[in-house]
């Protein structure tokens, strides 16, 4: 007989105003719980951001707050309201300024409720007085690290090292199983058989490196490669990166799509991946591209590394070095036997991501933290 445990009235907070990886965690991870009886789950989130729209068109529980700035007392007190009258077990952090805020709300109006914190990025954390305050908060029970890259940048912070726990970020395998090319991309944009589609996906952000992208797609177009290069996501860069193109001669070359919702859909259309990143708490996009069956190229940044073993599930350049990345896209263009054979050990490998995986390891941190087991 399974073992019945107590219920957990968890709140989700979330601050940020846009949606990224992590946005679309918190979506994977509460609809994972949703399917476990003693779970009740709220969403707080700041009044209209893109979770605040996804919770109202998913008909998910929530409460939406007027998020000024990162130090906002009102926002803090009202957490404290929310979790008085849901009485609330335990609160995840998701974000940065929901840590902010859960501190204020336990340091300035009394807040008992402890917290679970995500971290998801492999930025070095300030050794500074308030960093090591607020990550060795007594209100912070777990840090939740996205990968062991993650996991270690934290560790010269952190006084009780038990507090961290690395689980990974998790895909939706199911919506990959099928995965096949229909050749939306070529219709579009009218791009010609013997061409090949190299893509990466993903915020236009620093993090993602995408001018080492462009100067790694000038070498292959110089190789002789026929190529179209795919820019799919949006970010404050955009302007930036198409005049940087153009300087590189690369306008026919590269397409910028913007945000498409239907990225799922335009992945098996890849040809190659790669992914130029600078820092990656994981990177689940190249998650995603190893679920479809992609041969993936990609830079030594945080978490990738665990993701993509070299020779066996991709190839990995150093960060920033765009002659590395050339050379390893061109091997794989050139040797279709390899490129093969890599994606397929990589479809293999990226089983263990799966967001029903990552949700159960993190049903079990909630109860260790409240106790239950």
């Amino acid at each position: 007989m399974e073992k019945q445990h107590p219920r957990i009235n968890l709140l989700h907070l979330s601050t940020a105003r846009t949606w990224r990886g992590g946005e679309q965690q918190i979506a994977y991870l509460f609809d994972e719980l949703a399917r476990q009886p003693q779970i009740n789950q709220l969403i707080v989130c700041a009044r209209n951001s893109a979770m605040h729209r996804y919770c109202v068109q998913n008909n998910l529980p929530h409460v939406a707050l007027v998020k000024v700035f990162s130090f906002n007392l009102l926002f803090a007190y009202q957490l404290k309201q929310i979790c008085q009258k849901h009485q609330i077990h335990l609160v995840h952090l998701h974000d940065p300024h929901a840590h902010q805020f859960a501190i204020l709300s336990a340091d300035v109006f009394g807040n008992p409720v402890p917290c679970v914190l995500s971290r998801r990025v492999d930025f070095a954390v300030k050794n500074s007085r308030y960093s090591r305050y607020k990550y060795n908060h007594p209100i912070i029970k777990k840090i939740l690290c996205v990968s062991e890259a993650v996991r270690q940048v934290m560790l010269p912070v952190i006084q009780q090292p038990q507090r961290l726990e690395r689980i990974y970020s998790g895909i939706d395998l199911h919506k990959y199983e099928n995965a096949k090319a229909h050749g939306l991309l070529r219709k579009q944009y009218s791009i010609n058989p013997d061409e090949q589609i190299i893509g990466n996906t993903g915020a236009l952000t620093e993090q993602k490196g995408y001018f080492v992208f462009l100067d790694t797609a000038r070498l292959i177009v110089n190789a002789g490669v026929k190529a179209k290069f795919f820019i799919i996501g949006h970010g404050h860069l955009e302007k930036k990166l198409k005049n940087y193109a153009e300087a590189q001669q690369l306008q026919d070359r590269v397409i910028f799509t913007g945000f498409r919702p239907d990225v799922a859909a335009l992945l098996p259309e890849f040809d190659l991946f790669l992914s130029t990143s600078v820092a990656e708490g994981l990177g689940t996009s190249v998650a995603d591209a190893m679920a479809c069956g992609i041969p993936v190229v990609a830079t030594a940044s945080g978490g990738t590394v665990e993701l993509v073993i070299p020779d066996q599930t991709g190839l990995l350049s150093p960060v920033g070095n765009s002659s590395h990345l050339a050379q390893n896209v061109l091997r794989l263009l050139q040797n279709p036997a390899l490129a093969q054979q890599l994606a397929g050990n990589a479809r293999l490998h990226i089983q263990q991501f799966s967001k029903a995986e990552t949700a159960r390891q993190t049903l079990n941190v909630y109860r260790q933290t409240l106790g239950y087991q």
